[in-house]
Parts: C-alpha cells; sequence; structure tokens
C-alpha cells in the first residue's frame, strides 16, 4: 500500500504562481497573509497529513466503526489522531478570531482541506462538518448560541453535523416529518428519526451539535415550512435525547460512521427564523458542496501518485522502440504509450481541477474582503456559478482517475492488499451526497444561468477573455484559440437551452448535465492555459526546475489535444434536447 505525500510543489505553482495569492490578499487588506506563511502551513500539514493520517486511511477501511449500546466506536487510531489535530489547532483555521478561529483566508489553507481529503477521506468528514456547522451558526445564530457553542466547536472539543435526510425525504427536503414542538422558554422539542447522518455518532469529541431540519407547528407544505434547529448530544454531560439506532455498511468511506439518529422529545433551539431553515442550511451545503469537490481532488491526487509509482516500479516487457532498462528482465510499464496515456490523463485533470477549484476559494476571499462592494458582488456571483461545476466536475472525475489507478495496477490494483480498490471505493459516494451531480447540474443550468438571464456566463467569459487578451507566447496559440472557440459555443448551448426551455420545461433536465460538463471541461482548458503560460516563461527564463514546468506542459498538451476534444460530445448531447429522451415503461425493459 501506498502512503500519501503531499504535492507541495504543485500546491505551490497553483496559489503562488497562477493564483498570485500574496498579491490579491495584499489588495484584501490582508497582507499579514504571505508567501512565507502559506508555505509554512503547507509544510506543516503535509507533516501531519503523511505521518499520522495516511497510515490510518487503511485502518479506518479495513476496522469498520462498531455501535454498542447506541455508541459508536471509530478504528483503532482515529481518536487519538483528531485529539492531535485539535491540539496543533488546525480545526479553526478559517473561523473568527472572537471565537478562537485564525481568521485565514480560504486561499491560505485550502490545500489544507485537500491534503486532509487525500490522506484520510474518511477521517475528514468528521472536521470538515464541524467547519460547516461553525460557518452556519456564525451567520445566522443567536448570540447566545454563539456564545454558548462557537468556541467549543471552533476548537475541535465538540463536533458538528447537518441532518436533512429521512427515509421519505432526500433530495425532496419538503416531504420531511420531524417535528419541533414550543416549550414555551425558546427552546422546541425536537422528535424524528434522520437517515445518512455522516459522523451522527462517534467517540472522537465529548459532544455532538446537530443542525436538525424539522417543522414547527402550523409551518406551511414542502420548503417553506422548514426550520433549522441546534439540538446537542449531551447538554451539561446528560443525554439529550439523541440516539444513534443503526450505522450503515457501504462501499465505501467505511472509516466514517453513517448513522441513523432517533430525536426523542430532543431539547432543540432554533438558527435563523422560523421557515427559514433551508436559507440558513445552504450556508453550510454550499461549503459542503465546496469540501466535497476537494475529496474528489484528493483522492485523484492520492490515485496519481499510486499509479506513478507502480507505473515506474512494476516491469513488464519491453518499450517498442528496444530495451530501456538493459540491465533488467523487462522495463518498467511506463515504457508502454497506454500506460503513459493513462497517467497523463490522470495528471491533466487532477493539476487543471486544482487549479480550478483554488480559484473558486479564492474568489470566495474576494467575495467576503473587497473593499469595492461592485468587486465583491461579481466575485459572489462566479462563485455561484462555479460551486455546481466544482462540486460535480472534480468528483465524476475521481471516479474516471481512480478507476484509471486500478487499470494501472492491472490484477493487482483489483485486490486490497495495494489499496488502489479503496480509491474507486471511497470515490463515488462524493458524487452522490451535498446533492447529487445531477442536483448539481440542474442547479447549475436552471438557477445559476438561466435564472440570471444568462449573467452569469457572461462573466465568466470576460474573466477568461482577460486572459486570451494577454501576452501569450505564440506557441500556445492553438490553445487559446481552442479556450476561445469553447466560450463562444458554450454562449450559443445556453442560448439554444433558454429557448428550449420556455417552450417545453422538461429541456431543462434533459441538457443540465452534459452542459455542466461542457462548461467545467472548457473552464479546465482555461486553467491550463493560465498554467501554460507560466511554464512557458519559467522554462524561457531557463528555470532550474525544467522538470517540473515540462510536466506541466505534457499535461497541458494532453488535455487540449485529448481531453478537451470531450466537449464536442457534450454539446451534441445537449442540442440533442428531451426528445432522444422519451418517457418508457416498465414493459420497454426485458426483464
Amino acid at each position: 500500500m501506498y502512503e500519501y505525500r503531499a504535492p507541495r510543489r504543485d500546491f505551490q505553482f497553483v496559489i503562488h504562481e497562477v493564483l498570485e495569492a500574496e498579491r490579491v490578499l495584499a489588495g484584501l487588506g490582508r497582507e499579514d497573509v504571505n508567501r512565507e506563511l502559506i508555505d509554512g502551513i503547507l509544510e506543516e500539514a503535509a507533516r501531519f497529513t503523511e505521518n499520522v493520517l495516511s497510515p490510518l486511511n487503511w485502518r479506518g477501511d479495513w476496522e469498520d466503526p462498531t455501535l454498542t449500546d447506541g455508541r459508536v466506536t471509530t478504528a483503532p487510531g482515529f481518536r487519538e489522531a483528531y485529539q492531535q489535530f485539535c491540539r496543533d489547532g488546525w480545526t479553526g483555521m478559517g473561523a473568527d478570531p472572537a471565537f478562537g478561529g485564525q481568521g485565514l483566508p480560504a486561499i491560505a489553507h485550502i490545500a489544507v482541506g485537500e491534503m486532509l481529503c487525500g490522506s484520510a477521506m474518511a477521517w475528514r468528514m468528521a472536521s470538515g462538518l464541524s467547519e460547516g456547522a461553525v460557518l452556519a451558526l456564525t451567520r445566522h445564530g443567536s448570540e447566545a448560541l454563539k456564545s454558548q457553542y462557537l468556541g467549543k466547536l471552533v476548537s475541535g472539543e465538540w463536533t458538528g453535523t447537518m441532518c436533512l435526510s429521512e427515509a421519505q425525504a432526500g433530495t425532496d427536503l419538503g416531504l420531511l416529518r420531524t417535528k419541533a414542538e414550543p416549550v414555551g422558554d425558546g427552546s422546541f422539542r425536537v422528535s424524528g428519526t434522520k437517515i445518512f447522518i455522516s459522523w451522527g455518532e462517534h467517540d472522537m469529541a465529548d459532544n455532538i451539535v446537530h443542525l436538525v431540519l424539522a417543522r414547527l407547528p402550523d409551518a406551511a407544505p414542502g420548503t417553506r415550512g422548514i426550520s433549522l434547529l441546534l439540538v446537542p448530544k449531551l447538554i451539561d454531560g446528560k443525554p439529550n435525547g439523541v440516539r444513534c439506532e443503526s450505522i450503515e455498511h457501504k462501499m465505501g468511506i467505511h472509516g466514517s460512521p453513517t448513522c441513523v439518529l432517533a430525536f426523542e422529545q430532543a431539547a432543540g433551539w432554533l438558527i435563523g427564523t422560523p421557515g427559514g431553515g433551508l436559507a440558513c442550511m445552504f450556508t453550510m451545503m454550499n461549503h459542503a458542496r465546496l469540501g466535497v469537490g476537494l475529496q474528489g481532488l484528493g483522492l485523484s491526487e492520492r490515485a496519481l501518485q499510486a499509479s506513478a509509482r507502480y507505473a515506474f516500479e512494476r516491469l513488464q516487457g519491453r518499450s517498442a522502440k528496444g530495451p530501456v532498462a538493459r540491465d533488467k528482465a523487462a522495463d518498467p510499464i511506463a515504457v508502454h504509450p497506454d500506460v503513459r496515456r493513462m497517467l497523463l490523463t490522470q495528471k491533466a485533470l487532477t493539476e487543471g481541477q486544482r487549479l480550478l477549484a483554488y480559484y473558486t476559494y479564492l474568489l470566495e476571499d474576494i467575495e467576503r474582503l473587497a473593499p469595492d462592494p461592485a468587486e465583491r458582488e461579481r466575485a459572489g456571483a462566479l462563485v455561484a456559478l462555479l460551486v455546481p461545476i466544482v462540486k460535480s466536475l472534480l468528483t465524476d472525475t475521481a471516479m474516471e482517475t481512480t478507476s484509471l489507478a486500478v487499470q494501472v495496477h492491472g490484477g493487482a490494483g483489483f485486490i486490497r492488499e495495494t489499496g488502489a480498490e479503496q480509491y474507486l471505493r471511497d470515490a463515488k459516494i462524493a458524487c452522490i451526497y451535498e446533492g447529487t451531480n445531477g442536483i448539481q447540474a440542474l442547479d447549475l443550468l436552471g438557477r445559476k444561468v438561466l435564472g440570471t438571464g444568462g449573467a452569469s456566463v457572461k462573466r465568466m467569459a470576460e474573466e477568461i477573455g482577460r486572459t486570451l487578451a494577454g501576452d501569450l507566447p505564440a506557441a500556445l496559440a492553438p490553445w487559446a484559440a481552442a479556450v476561445k472557440a469553447g466560450v463562444e459555443e458554450w454562449a450559443a448551448l445556453t442560448r439554444l437551452v433558454g429557448e428550449r426551455v420556455a417552450q417545453n420545461p422538461e429541456e431543462l433536465g434533459a441538457a443540465a448535465v452534459d452542459y455542466l460538463n461542457f462548461a467545467g471541461y472548457v473552464l479546465v482548458g482555461w486553467c491550463w492555459l493560465r498554467s501554460a503560460v507560466i511554464a512557458e516563461a519559467r522554462l524561457a527564463a531557463s528555470t532550474p526546475e525544467r522538470a517540473f514546468y515540462e510536466g506541466k506542459l505534457a499535461a497541458a498538451r494532453v488535455y487540449f489535444e485529448r481531453l478537451l476534444p470531450r466537449t464536442q460530445g457534450y454539446a451534441q448531447a445537449v442540442r440533442a434536447g428531451a426528445v432522444t429522451l422519451p418517457a418508457l415503461k416498465p414493459e420497454h425493459f426485458a426483464a
């Protein structure tokens, strides 16, 4: 089994060389967050994830959590690693200093999130959910709730969850039945059952703070009648009517206990306004959706590392051009063009999408910190557009990259001993939770694109246009032309789908997934163009890191010549329309 190694140099390339984070943050009034500080964070996080978390990844996959009398025990080492994580101060990097956080901009610590996902995704989910709970409570909670709960959540002494799904209400939250009855002292009694609650019960922290969607008496039907309540597992150390009924046996993320929670007259307190639960919860969910994109990215990186190590170690056959390793019985399989195809596909997808994800997080910093209201509004609109793309594209890609890792390993990848098959199993859930990727596509096309009259796409095109209007090396002209053509086609597809949806609402769902993938691949093409400009400049300046930048250009070439052409298929599918998806009956499918 291969242990995770943090790709420090690639983090630095994206954050410092392409995004120029230090310069951008200085313009936002955060001169204190400089390159030295960011690199220090990267180095310390790399040590923790490589030496402490990565070995636990296998342990959590092989030794599932256990449930005894309503209490969950996690895999050996999980609790100790979490306690070290808290002691070292990793829990509050982005949180408000007023509650013990460090108040760091996202771009300064987002690579830490990727490292945590890449080294032990199932373990990372506990602290990731707590970060979302902190964000929701900070923005929507009363001063009393913030004073009582935020300090312990930020420190990691307590963890948080979000409790949405019920057996009859998954994506359609308007069907949920959990009730919250007022007591008269400002509190409520919450009763109902929630399913698929990640880290809903565990032994890593002293208390768990559940954020629960429920209905108040006389609530309006559907989503308009949903409120959000804070329901702790314990109050003053005593049980509060929250019990873990069972834990799921799953395809992947075995180390993360996925719980069925029963709330029986549990004391809870309202967050936000009555009936405003979804607005509050979406603060947490948007954070989680970007976080799930990072999970996909982290798994892709770990799969790429395993593939590269195996491909250069495994001896099998000889190069078509003649022996390479003449002193050995065979050549490393990396000499074979098809293996190189798989490796470079993984590299091109993983590294290009890393830039897209980190760019989105930098936009979040601009939205929060920019002194100019117009700049904040522009950044916020771009973030809204990019969130569903990052969540969906990076997790669908993880299915491809982790599958390629198994394929590179051949038969060795199909057995548990190498660990490659775990990446593939873990990756699938990221396409499903926090809103399936189909839901992300509907959100993108319906709300973020057509809901803005296409203005969001126009704004993104303006951002890309700034790159295209720059001083680009002549060698990159064909790639720039490909990006320009993609942006123009994106606009044309937007107009076409908008016209069709006005006539037939089913056209939205028929086009949504292919539309999102088209947009995502064009955006990653833009990211690779930006990266290639830097790489060309460094090589022209005779950098001592020639191999690093040559690797960037090799991956960029694979992307533009082998992967970006996938957009043609996506565009064709969008244009095909709903007519190609007729309504079918069960008898149309042969038994």
